[in-house]
């Protein structure tokens, strides 16, 4: 079974009278790409938390937000460092001032800096209240993961539907063959026929035979055939594993379908073929694009 890597997973408890509340968003990334917006209680457990969620998820673009929401019946808690502000505030006029730029207000620009707000509301929490944070990130995770498993069924059934067409496809290019052999056997008999009226010289049919045969194994596609249906079947047993690294795998087989459907094309010399194999490109470009999202 695969995983998609988006997701989305919440979770709340009550802590010292508050609404707690952890959010876990995900979007594909190749690496694993975590943002945390955590609680100030929580701040010295930062390391442990990321932790725990990097051998959870693994991988994707995931995005925490872990702390107390504000209900509306809470006036502001922040309160302004001054200290901070005019030390600041102090910096940016002397560099001002050393680059000749005109004067501007810089109230606005020197809260948002980290240090300078601060929450007053902040207090140190005891054992039983780091674990019910913990316990709620936890329960995120479990509803991020389970919104990933749905997504992940989705995706298969795409992949599946994809992969039946290339197949089917393909069972289509083998009827091409069938006259293929005769038609290039017309074409040099054709052209021969022609050269030899205007040379007046008759064909030399054992020289004839022996070009048949180069050009019918340089056009030969049986091994493109094999190995394509080999990598359909190979990218159908991967996708029942345990869901570990397997979009890494998946987009490596794709790639290998698409060399041997590349071949297949530069192969083709009948327009009826080179349709199939730009409809079998079609189907791929699709997987591969959605082969990035699994996990």
């Amino acid at each position: 079974m695969i995983l998609s890597m988006t997701g989305y997973g919440k979770a709340e408890t009550n802590i010292s009278g508050r609404k707690f509340v952890a959010e876990i968003k995900g979007l594909n990334s190749k690496q694993l790409d975590l943002t945390a917006r955590l609680a100030p209680e929580l701040r010295e457990h930062e390391l442990k938390i990321r932790q725990t969620l990097a051998v959870r998820l693994e991988r994707g673009k995931i995005e925490l937000r872990a702390e107390c929401e504000n209900t509306g019946s809470e006036s502001c808690t922040s309160t302004i460092n001054r200290a901070a502000f005019m030390q600041h505030w102090d910096e940016i006029e002397e560099l001002r001032k050393e680059k000749g730029l005109p004067p501007a207000d810089l109230t606005e620009h020197v809260l948002r800096l980290k240090d300078v707000l601060q929450d007053s509301s902040a207090s140190v929490w005891q054992a039983e209240e780091i674990e019910a944070a913990e316990d709620a990130i936890s329960r995120a995770t479990d509803a991020f993961t389970a919104f990933r498993k749905q997504e992940g069924a989705a995706l298969e059934k795409m992949f599946r539907e994809k992969l039946d067409a290339i197949e089917e496809l393909l069972g289509e290019v083998e009827g091409y063959e069938k006259g293929r052999v005769e038609k290039i056997r017309q074409h040099l008999l054709l052209n021969l026929g022609k050269l030899a009226e205007e040379t007046r010289n008759a064909i030399d049919l054992n020289r004839l035979e022996q070009e048949m045969i180069f050009w019918l194994e340089k056009l030969d596609i049986t091994e493109e055939k094999v190995r394509l249906a080999n990598h359909i079947r190979y990218f159908r047993e991967t996708m029942e594993g345990d869901g570990s690294g397997v979009g890494k795998k998946l987009g490596f087989i794709a790639q290998e379908m698409g060399r041997e459907i590349n071949t297949l094309g530069s192969k083709s010399n009948q327009s009826e073929m080179q349709i199939t194999v730009v409809k079998m490109k079609d189907l791929l470009e699709q997987i591969k694009e959605q082969v990035l999202n699994v996990l």
